[in-house]
Protein backbone atom coordinates (compact mmCIF):
# COMPACT_ATOMS: atom_id res chain seq x y z
CA UNK A 1 0.00 0.00 0.00
CA UNK A 2 2.95 2.36 0.47
CA UNK A 3 3.47 2.60 -3.26
CA UNK A 4 -0.21 3.37 -3.83
CA UNK A 5 -0.13 6.10 -1.21
CA UNK A 6 2.76 7.71 -3.06
CA UNK A 7 0.90 7.55 -6.36
CA UNK A 8 -2.35 8.97 -5.10
CA UNK A 9 -0.95 11.97 -3.20
CA UNK A 10 1.34 13.31 -5.92
CA UNK A 11 0.29 15.48 -8.82
CA UNK A 12 -0.03 12.51 -11.17
CA UNK A 13 -2.58 10.87 -8.86
CA UNK A 14 -4.51 14.15 -8.59
CA UNK A 15 -4.58 14.43 -12.38
CA UNK A 16 -6.17 10.99 -12.61
CA UNK A 17 -8.76 12.05 -10.04
CA UNK A 18 -9.59 15.19 -12.04
CA UNK A 19 -10.07 13.26 -15.25
CA UNK A 20 -12.23 10.58 -13.64
CA UNK A 21 -14.61 12.95 -11.81
CA UNK A 22 -14.59 16.15 -13.89
CA UNK A 23 -18.03 15.67 -15.41
CA UNK A 24 -19.72 15.36 -12.02
CA UNK A 25 -17.86 18.36 -10.62
CA UNK A 26 -18.81 20.42 -13.69
CA UNK A 27 -22.48 19.73 -13.10
CA UNK A 28 -22.29 20.50 -9.38
CA UNK A 29 -20.35 23.73 -9.98
CA UNK A 30 -22.75 25.22 -12.52
CA UNK A 31 -25.83 24.33 -10.48
CA UNK A 32 -24.40 25.75 -7.24
CA UNK A 33 -23.06 28.85 -9.01
CA UNK A 34 -26.43 29.58 -10.61
CA UNK A 35 -28.30 29.15 -7.30
CA UNK A 36 -25.79 31.30 -5.40
CA UNK A 37 -25.88 34.06 -8.01
CA UNK A 38 -29.70 34.05 -8.01
CA UNK A 39 -29.77 34.79 -4.27
CA UNK A 40 -26.67 36.96 -3.98
CA UNK A 41 -26.97 39.48 -6.81
CA UNK A 42 -30.39 40.86 -5.78
CA UNK A 43 -29.10 41.19 -2.21
CA UNK A 44 -26.30 43.54 -3.23
CA UNK A 45 -26.86 47.09 -1.91
CA UNK A 46 -27.02 49.58 -4.73
CA UNK A 47 -26.45 49.39 -8.47
CA UNK A 48 -22.70 49.80 -8.16
CA UNK A 49 -22.16 46.86 -5.87
CA UNK A 50 -24.71 44.80 -7.82
CA UNK A 51 -22.68 45.41 -10.96
CA UNK A 52 -19.49 44.41 -9.12
CA UNK A 53 -21.21 41.22 -7.91
CA UNK A 54 -22.36 40.30 -11.42
CA UNK A 55 -18.85 40.97 -12.75
CA UNK A 56 -17.32 38.79 -10.04
CA UNK A 57 -19.70 35.90 -10.81
CA UNK A 58 -19.00 36.32 -14.53
CA UNK A 59 -15.23 36.31 -13.91
CA UNK A 60 -15.62 33.18 -11.79
CA UNK A 61 -17.65 31.41 -14.51
CA UNK A 62 -15.20 32.36 -17.26
CA UNK A 63 -12.22 31.48 -15.07
CA UNK A 64 -13.67 28.08 -14.29
CA UNK A 65 -14.32 27.29 -17.95
CA UNK A 66 -10.98 28.56 -19.30
CA UNK A 67 -8.70 27.67 -16.39
CA UNK A 68 -10.27 25.20 -13.96
CA UNK A 69 -12.20 22.91 -16.30
CA UNK A 70 -9.58 23.12 -19.03
CA UNK A 71 -6.73 22.58 -16.56
CA UNK A 72 -8.38 19.48 -15.09
CA UNK A 73 -9.12 18.09 -18.55
CA UNK A 74 -5.54 18.70 -19.70
CA UNK A 75 -4.05 17.74 -16.33
CA UNK A 76 -2.35 21.16 -16.16
CA UNK A 77 -1.25 22.22 -12.70
CA UNK A 78 -0.53 25.79 -13.87
CA UNK A 79 -4.08 26.30 -15.16
CA UNK A 80 -5.82 24.82 -12.12
CA UNK A 81 -3.74 26.85 -9.66
CA UNK A 82 -4.41 30.00 -11.70
CA UNK A 83 -8.11 29.26 -11.40
CA UNK A 84 -7.79 29.04 -7.62
CA UNK A 85 -6.41 32.60 -7.66
CA UNK A 86 -9.49 33.74 -9.62
CA UNK A 87 -11.73 31.78 -7.21
CA UNK A 88 -10.25 33.41 -4.09
CA UNK A 89 -10.40 36.91 -5.58
CA UNK A 90 -13.96 36.53 -6.94
CA UNK A 91 -15.28 35.08 -3.67
CA UNK A 92 -13.64 37.87 -1.68
CA UNK A 93 -15.14 40.51 -3.99
CA UNK A 94 -18.64 38.97 -3.82
CA UNK A 95 -18.40 38.79 -0.01
CA UNK A 96 -17.58 42.50 0.04
CA UNK A 97 -20.22 43.59 -2.50
CA UNK A 98 -23.26 41.60 -1.32
CA UNK A 99 -24.62 40.67 2.10
CA UNK A 100 -25.30 37.07 1.01
CA UNK A 101 -21.97 36.78 -0.76
CA UNK A 102 -20.67 34.56 2.02
CA UNK A 103 -22.94 31.79 0.63
CA UNK A 104 -20.45 31.50 -2.21
CA UNK A 105 -18.07 29.90 0.28
CA UNK A 106 -19.92 26.58 -0.15
CA UNK A 107 -18.83 26.60 -3.78
CA UNK A 108 -15.38 28.03 -3.13
CA UNK A 109 -14.31 25.62 -0.40
CA UNK A 110 -15.38 22.56 -2.42
CA UNK A 111 -13.57 23.92 -5.49
CA UNK A 112 -10.39 24.48 -3.49
CA UNK A 113 -10.29 20.89 -2.30
CA UNK A 114 -11.07 19.59 -5.76
CA UNK A 115 -8.29 21.52 -7.49
CA UNK A 116 -5.66 21.55 -4.73
CA UNK A 117 -2.73 19.30 -5.62
CA UNK A 118 -2.12 18.12 -2.05
CA UNK A 119 -3.57 18.28 1.46
CA UNK A 120 -1.11 21.00 2.46
CA UNK A 121 -2.03 23.06 -0.60
CA UNK A 122 -5.73 22.62 0.25
CA UNK A 123 -5.19 23.90 3.79
CA UNK A 124 -3.16 26.91 2.57
CA UNK A 125 -5.73 27.89 -0.07
CA UNK A 126 -8.54 27.52 2.50
CA UNK A 127 -6.72 29.78 4.98
CA UNK A 128 -6.02 32.33 2.25
CA UNK A 129 -9.68 32.37 1.17
CA UNK A 130 -10.92 32.67 4.76
CA UNK A 131 -8.53 35.56 5.38
CA UNK A 132 -9.86 37.36 2.30
CA UNK A 133 -13.47 36.74 3.37
CA UNK A 134 -12.76 38.11 6.87
CA UNK A 135 -11.23 41.26 5.38
CA UNK A 136 -14.07 41.67 2.87
CA UNK A 137 -16.75 41.20 5.54
CA UNK A 138 -15.07 43.71 7.82
CA UNK A 139 -14.93 46.28 4.99
CA UNK A 140 -18.54 45.65 3.94
CA UNK A 141 -19.97 46.21 7.42
CA UNK A 142 -17.37 48.83 8.32
CA UNK A 143 -16.58 46.80 11.43
CA UNK A 144 -15.17 48.48 14.51
CA UNK A 145 -12.20 46.99 16.38
CA UNK A 146 -14.60 45.50 18.92
CA UNK A 147 -16.54 43.66 16.16
CA UNK A 148 -13.48 42.12 14.51
CA UNK A 149 -13.01 39.28 17.05
CA UNK A 150 -16.61 38.13 16.42
CA UNK A 151 -16.11 38.14 12.65
CA UNK A 152 -12.79 36.33 12.97
CA UNK A 153 -14.26 33.80 15.40
CA UNK A 154 -17.13 32.94 13.09
CA UNK A 155 -14.75 32.66 10.17
CA UNK A 156 -12.39 30.41 12.12
CA UNK A 157 -15.27 28.05 12.88
CA UNK A 158 -16.04 27.93 9.19
CA UNK A 159 -12.35 27.48 8.43
CA UNK A 160 -12.00 24.50 10.77
CA UNK A 161 -15.15 22.92 9.37
CA UNK A 162 -13.97 23.49 5.78
CA UNK A 163 -10.53 22.00 6.46
CA UNK A 164 -12.00 18.98 8.28
CA UNK A 165 -14.55 18.39 5.55
CA UNK A 166 -11.96 18.93 2.86
CA UNK A 167 -9.53 16.46 4.39
CA UNK A 168 -12.27 13.87 4.75
CA UNK A 169 -13.50 14.35 1.18
CA UNK A 170 -9.91 14.16 -0.08
CA UNK A 171 -9.37 10.92 1.84
CA UNK A 172 -12.53 9.41 0.39
CA UNK A 173 -11.56 10.53 -3.11
CA UNK A 174 -8.05 9.13 -2.77
CA UNK A 175 -9.38 5.82 -1.47
CA UNK A 176 -11.65 5.75 -4.49
CA UNK A 177 -8.63 6.30 -6.71
CA UNK A 178 -6.81 3.43 -5.00
CA UNK A 179 -9.79 1.15 -5.58
CA UNK A 180 -10.01 2.32 -9.18
CA UNK A 181 -6.32 1.57 -9.72
CA UNK A 182 -6.70 -1.85 -8.12
CA UNK A 183 -9.74 -2.54 -10.30
CA UNK A 184 -7.80 -1.55 -13.41
CA UNK A 185 -4.93 -3.82 -12.38
CA UNK A 186 -7.37 -6.64 -11.64
CA UNK A 187 -9.03 -6.25 -15.03
CA UNK A 188 -5.63 -6.23 -16.73
CA UNK A 189 -4.57 -9.34 -14.79
CA UNK A 190 -7.83 -11.10 -15.69
CA UNK A 191 -7.37 -10.21 -19.34
CA UNK A 192 -3.78 -11.51 -19.27
CA UNK A 193 -4.91 -14.68 -17.49
CA UNK A 194 -7.70 -15.23 -20.01
CA UNK A 195 -5.24 -14.78 -22.86
CA UNK A 196 -2.84 -17.22 -21.19
CA UNK A 197 -5.59 -19.79 -20.68
CA UNK A 198 -6.68 -19.34 -24.29
CA UNK A 199 -3.13 -19.92 -25.50
CA UNK A 200 -2.77 -22.97 -23.27
CA UNK A 201 -6.09 -24.28 -24.53
CA UNK A 202 -5.04 -23.80 -28.14
CA UNK A 203 -1.75 -25.62 -27.53
CA UNK A 204 -3.51 -28.43 -25.68
CA UNK A 205 -6.04 -28.80 -28.47
CA UNK A 206 -3.27 -28.85 -31.06
CA UNK A 207 -1.46 -31.54 -29.07
CA UNK A 208 -4.67 -33.56 -28.75
CA UNK A 209 -5.41 -33.36 -32.47
CA UNK A 210 -1.79 -34.23 -33.30
CA UNK A 211 -2.04 -37.29 -31.05
CA UNK A 212 -5.36 -38.32 -32.60
CA UNK A 213 -3.87 -38.03 -36.08
CA UNK A 214 -0.87 -40.09 -35.01
CA UNK A 215 -3.05 -42.76 -33.41
CA UNK A 216 -5.49 -43.04 -36.32
CA UNK A 217 -4.61 -41.56 -39.69
CA UNK A 218 -0.84 -42.03 -39.51
CA UNK A 219 -1.21 -45.67 -38.51
CA UNK A 220 -3.78 -46.22 -41.25
CA UNK A 221 -1.48 -44.73 -43.85
CA UNK A 222 1.33 -46.93 -42.57
CA UNK A 223 -0.89 -49.95 -43.15
CA UNK A 224 -1.72 -48.74 -46.65
CA UNK A 225 1.96 -48.31 -47.49
CA UNK A 226 2.89 -51.75 -46.17
CA UNK A 227 -0.03 -53.44 -47.94
CA UNK A 228 0.84 -51.64 -51.17
CA UNK A 229 4.44 -52.81 -50.90
CA UNK A 230 3.24 -56.37 -50.29
CA UNK A 231 0.90 -56.14 -53.28
CA UNK A 232 3.73 -54.93 -55.51
CA UNK A 233 5.93 -57.81 -54.36
CA UNK A 234 3.21 -60.37 -55.01
CA UNK A 235 2.44 -58.94 -58.45
CA UNK A 236 6.14 -59.10 -59.28
CA UNK A 237 6.10 -62.88 -58.79
CA UNK A 238 2.74 -63.39 -60.50
CA UNK A 239 0.64 -63.98 -57.38
CA UNK A 240 -2.32 -61.94 -58.62
CA UNK A 241 -4.91 -63.44 -56.30
CA UNK A 242 -2.89 -62.53 -53.21
CA UNK A 243 -2.22 -59.10 -54.68
CA UNK A 244 -5.94 -58.55 -55.26
CA UNK A 245 -6.61 -59.55 -51.67
CA UNK A 246 -4.06 -56.99 -50.48
CA UNK A 247 -5.66 -54.35 -52.69
CA UNK A 248 -9.01 -55.11 -51.08
CA UNK A 249 -7.39 -54.65 -47.69
CA UNK A 250 -5.93 -51.35 -48.86
CA UNK A 251 -9.41 -50.19 -49.86
CA UNK A 252 -10.83 -51.26 -46.49
CA UNK A 253 -8.08 -49.46 -44.57
CA UNK A 254 -8.49 -46.34 -46.72
CA UNK A 255 -12.24 -46.29 -46.10
CA UNK A 256 -11.69 -46.68 -42.38
CA UNK A 257 -9.12 -43.88 -42.41
CA UNK A 258 -11.61 -41.68 -44.26
CA UNK A 259 -14.22 -42.42 -41.61
CA UNK A 260 -11.66 -41.64 -38.88
CA UNK A 261 -10.82 -38.33 -40.55
CA UNK A 262 -14.48 -37.35 -40.77
CA UNK A 263 -15.04 -38.35 -37.14
CA UNK A 264 -12.00 -36.34 -36.07
CA UNK A 265 -13.23 -33.25 -37.89
CA UNK A 266 -16.74 -33.63 -36.50
CA UNK A 267 -15.45 -34.57 -33.00
CA UNK A 268 -17.44 -37.80 -33.07
CA UNK A 269 -16.47 -41.05 -31.42
CA UNK A 270 -14.19 -43.31 -33.53
CA UNK A 271 -16.20 -45.30 -36.12
CA UNK A 272 -15.04 -48.54 -34.47
CA UNK A 273 -16.94 -47.49 -31.32
CA UNK A 274 -20.15 -46.35 -32.97
CA UNK A 275 -22.03 -49.28 -31.45
CA UNK A 276 -20.48 -48.56 -28.02
CA UNK A 277 -19.02 -52.08 -27.73
CA UNK A 278 -15.34 -51.82 -26.83
CA UNK A 279 -14.80 -55.58 -26.80
CA UNK A 280 -16.19 -55.94 -30.32
CA UNK A 281 -14.05 -53.05 -31.52
CA UNK A 282 -10.91 -54.74 -30.13
CA UNK A 283 -11.82 -58.02 -31.80
CA UNK A 284 -12.30 -56.28 -35.15
CA UNK A 285 -8.97 -54.53 -34.67
CA UNK A 286 -7.24 -57.85 -33.99
CA UNK A 287 -8.83 -59.51 -37.01
CA UNK A 288 -7.78 -56.71 -39.32
CA UNK A 289 -4.23 -56.75 -37.95
CA UNK A 290 -3.99 -60.50 -38.48
CA UNK A 291 -5.31 -60.20 -42.02
CA UNK A 292 -2.86 -57.45 -42.92
CA UNK A 293 0.27 -58.90 -41.30
CA UNK A 294 -0.35 -62.63 -41.09
CA UNK A 295 0.38 -62.48 -37.36
CA UNK A 296 -2.35 -64.18 -35.33
CA UNK A 297 -4.00 -62.06 -32.65
CA UNK A 298 -5.97 -63.46 -29.73
CA UNK A 299 -8.43 -61.15 -28.03
CA UNK A 300 -9.83 -62.03 -24.59
CA UNK A 301 -12.36 -60.05 -22.59
CA UNK A 302 -12.71 -60.60 -18.86
CA UNK A 303 -15.76 -58.67 -17.62
CA UNK A 304 -18.80 -59.59 -15.52
CA UNK A 305 -22.12 -59.85 -17.36
CA UNK A 306 -23.47 -57.07 -15.12
CA UNK A 307 -20.65 -54.65 -15.94
CA UNK A 308 -21.65 -51.13 -16.89
CA UNK A 309 -20.63 -49.92 -20.36
CA UNK A 310 -17.16 -48.40 -20.44
CA UNK A 311 -17.43 -44.57 -20.59
CA UNK A 312 -16.82 -43.30 -24.10
CA UNK A 313 -13.69 -41.28 -23.27
CA UNK A 314 -12.18 -44.32 -21.52
CA UNK A 315 -13.18 -46.60 -24.41
CA UNK A 316 -11.52 -44.24 -26.91
CA UNK A 317 -8.30 -44.20 -24.83
CA UNK A 318 -8.28 -48.03 -24.61
CA UNK A 319 -8.89 -48.41 -28.34
CA UNK A 320 -6.13 -45.92 -29.16
CA UNK A 321 -3.82 -47.81 -26.79
CA UNK A 322 -4.54 -51.06 -28.60
CA UNK A 323 -3.99 -49.42 -32.00
CA UNK A 324 -0.68 -47.90 -30.94
CA UNK A 325 0.51 -51.15 -29.36
CA UNK A 326 -0.30 -53.18 -32.51
CA UNK A 327 1.35 -50.50 -34.66
CA UNK A 328 4.54 -50.90 -32.62
CA UNK A 329 4.32 -54.69 -32.97
CA UNK A 330 4.01 -54.27 -36.75
CA UNK A 331 6.94 -51.87 -37.01
CA UNK A 332 9.41 -53.19 -34.45
CA UNK A 333 8.57 -56.50 -32.78
CA UNK A 334 8.85 -59.14 -35.50
CA UNK A 335 6.41 -61.18 -33.40
CA UNK A 336 4.79 -64.48 -34.35
CA UNK A 337 1.72 -63.92 -32.13
CA UNK A 338 -0.02 -61.19 -30.15
CA UNK A 339 -2.41 -61.41 -27.21
CA UNK A 340 -4.87 -58.64 -26.27
CA UNK A 341 -6.68 -58.92 -22.96
CA UNK A 342 -9.35 -56.50 -21.73
CA UNK A 343 -10.17 -56.74 -18.02
CA UNK A 344 -12.97 -54.92 -16.17
CA UNK A 345 -12.65 -54.37 -12.43
CA UNK A 346 -14.78 -52.53 -9.90
CA UNK A 347 -13.62 -49.06 -10.85
CA UNK A 348 -11.09 -49.45 -13.64
CA UNK A 349 -10.44 -51.08 -16.98
CA UNK A 350 -7.13 -52.66 -17.96
CA UNK A 351 -5.79 -53.44 -21.41
CA UNK A 352 -2.80 -55.75 -21.75
CA UNK A 353 -1.06 -56.26 -25.10
CA UNK A 354 1.62 -58.98 -25.09
CA UNK A 355 3.75 -60.11 -28.03
CA UNK A 356 6.55 -62.67 -28.40
CA UNK A 357 8.78 -60.47 -30.52
CA UNK A 358 12.26 -59.09 -30.02
CA UNK A 359 11.35 -57.28 -26.81
CA UNK A 360 12.84 -54.09 -25.42
CA UNK A 361 16.51 -53.19 -25.53
CA UNK A 362 18.26 -50.86 -23.11
CA UNK A 363 19.02 -48.33 -25.86
CA UNK A 364 15.53 -48.30 -27.38
CA UNK A 365 14.16 -44.71 -27.35
CA UNK A 366 10.54 -44.06 -26.41
CA UNK A 367 8.73 -42.94 -29.55
CA UNK A 368 6.05 -40.30 -30.01
CA UNK A 369 3.32 -42.92 -30.01
CA UNK A 370 4.27 -44.32 -26.60
CA UNK A 371 4.74 -40.81 -25.17
CA UNK A 372 1.33 -39.81 -26.50
CA UNK A 373 -0.23 -42.95 -25.05
CA UNK A 374 1.39 -42.29 -21.69
CA UNK A 375 0.09 -38.70 -21.74
CA UNK A 376 -3.39 -39.92 -22.68
CA UNK A 377 -3.31 -42.34 -19.71
CA UNK A 378 -2.10 -39.61 -17.34
CA UNK A 379 -4.79 -37.20 -18.52
CA UNK A 380 -7.41 -39.86 -17.83
CA UNK A 381 -6.11 -40.45 -14.31
CA UNK A 382 -4.57 -43.83 -15.23
CA UNK A 383 -1.15 -45.31 -15.90
CA UNK A 384 0.87 -47.02 -18.63
CA UNK A 385 3.46 -49.74 -18.04
CA UNK A 386 5.83 -50.91 -20.75
CA UNK A 387 7.94 -53.95 -19.86
CA UNK A 388 10.02 -56.53 -21.67
CA UNK A 389 13.54 -57.71 -22.26
CA UNK A 390 15.73 -58.34 -25.29
CA UNK A 391 14.39 -61.39 -27.16
CA UNK A 392 11.60 -62.10 -24.66
CA UNK A 393 8.74 -60.03 -26.07
CA UNK A 394 7.00 -56.87 -24.86
CA UNK A 395 4.06 -56.25 -22.55
CA UNK A 396 2.00 -53.06 -22.59
CA UNK A 397 -0.41 -52.54 -19.68
CA UNK A 398 -2.82 -49.62 -19.74
CA UNK A 399 -5.00 -48.91 -16.71
CA UNK A 400 -7.75 -46.29 -16.65
CA UNK A 401 -10.38 -45.49 -13.99
CA UNK A 402 -14.01 -45.79 -15.07
CA UNK A 403 -15.72 -44.21 -12.09
CA UNK A 404 -18.41 -46.90 -12.13
CA UNK A 405 -18.96 -50.45 -10.98
CA UNK A 406 -18.17 -53.74 -12.69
Amino acid sequence: MAGLRTVRTDVGGREQFWQRTLRGWDTAFWILLAITAAFTVPAASGPGRRAVTVAAFAALAVGYQLLGHRGARLASRALTQSYLVVLVVATTVVTWSAELGIVLLFVAYSQIWFFATSRVAGVLWTVLLTTGVVAATALRVDASPDELPGIVGQSVVGLVFAIGLGLWVTYVAEEGEVRAQLLDELNAAQAALAASHHSEGVLAERARIAQEIHDTLAQGFTSVVMLAQASSAELAVGRTESAQERIGQIEAVARENLAEARALVAAFAPPALEDGDLAAALRRLGERFAAETGTPVRVDVDAPDTADPVPQDVAVAVLRGAQESLANVRRHAGASSVHLRLTRRSDEVELAVVDDGRGLRPDDPEGNGVRGLRERARAGGGSLELTGSDGAGTRVRLRLPTGGRA
